[in-house]
């Protein structure tokens, strides 16, 4: 279950306006240049999300079980894993009300899928680790075949890069694999000034502006592409209208750029944009609205201290 990296590209970049998917950063460079975002002092999300799991991890463990079977352990599975360093925090809360506990995280990319089980290996031995590789919709299939309760992590804002027509088919399709047995913990960056989100994504070290290049490098290196990354500008702009922050790789010159795999050469004008990341922002009935869509109960909803930050922990409905 993999990506189909040259179809993604050809609709993207033969598209008006250009767009690449979010997906197609994460090879194992991007991996590793996401993980260092996440150190960033701009890049808050991660803290106040951490800290968020650290106070109440127990509780949202214990709602979690609250309507699973007796005897039955929880199985934790996680959409977007990554290093999955946060979830550490939620499997040692699931240690210690059960002996051991299955994890399954899902990600596109398997080096940090690797990375996540080492670890996990020398922290935590009895977490048993399944990991997935395949984009979210792909893996929905294999979750249908878990028995007992599930938790389900969709963490880190990652919901906000779909829009939400996209996030409400993927709460449906994995409230419909998960059954009723299940709950949701979902991670949600909440609308601030632009003032504090722009930096977040366009930081004064540039490591946010490699990893955006680094989708150029991915296409060179796999489809046989000509991009020059440094004649790509990295831009962050907030939209207000559509209350979000949009990442763009800007053409700096007038320029063609051939793409040998698809035979295709694409030209760019000077300001001309690729659309390769938009991230949502958030009020709180926004997120109760996705959820009901997606057939989940209203969640209990938990806060870091400077309000920045949401965790919502919701049932199936019924």
């Amino acid at each position: 279950m993999t990506i189909d990296l040259s179809e993604e590209v050809r609709r993207g970049l033969t598209a008006r306006p250009k767009t690449l998917p979010p997906v197609l950063f994460y090879d194992e460079e991007g991996s590793r240049l996401y993980e260092r975002i996440t150190e960033l002092p701009e890049y808050y999300l991660t803290r106040a999300e951490r800290s968020i799991f650290a106070e109440h991890a127990d509780e949202l463990v214990g709602l979690a079980l609250g309507g699973a079977e007796a005897g039955r352990p929880l199985t934790v599975i996680e959409l977007g894993a990554g290093s999955a360093s946060k979830t550490e925090l939620v499997l040692e809360a699931v240690l210690r009300r059960q002996p051991t506990c299955l994890y399954i995280p899902i990600d596109v990319s398997r080096a940090a899928l690797e990375g996540a089980e080492r670890r996990l290996a020398a922290s935590l031995p009895a977490v048993r680790v399944r990991g997935i590789v395949a984009p979210h919709q792909q893996a929905l299939p294999e979750l249908a075949k878990i028995e007992g309760p599930a938790l389900a992590l969709f963490i880190g804002s990652s919901i906000g890069n779909l829009d939400d027509r996209e996030a409400e088919g993927l709460l449906r399709g994995l409230r419909r694999a998960l059954g009723r047995r299940a709950s949701l913990l979902l991670g949600t960056d909440l609308r601030k000034a632009p003032e504090i989100l722009i930096p977040a994504y366009d930081d004064a070290a540039g490591v946010t502006a490699a990893f955006n290049r680094n989708v150029l490098v991915r296409i060179n290196r796999e489809l046989g592409g000509h991009f020059e990354p440094a004649r790509f500008r990295h831009l962050a702009r907030w939209n207000e209208a559509r209350s979000r922050i949009e990442m763009h790789l800007e053409s700096a010159n007038d320029q063609s750029v051939p793409i040998d795999a698809l035979g295709i050469v694409v030209h760019f004008r000077r300001g001309e944009t690729i659309h390769t990341e938009s991230s949502v922002k958030y009020d709180l009935p926004h997120v109760g609205r996705l959820l009901e869509a997606g057939g989940f109960s209203p969640p209990s909803v938990y806060l870091d201290r400077e309000r920045r930050f949401a965790v919502h922990l919701a049932r199936v409905a019924p």
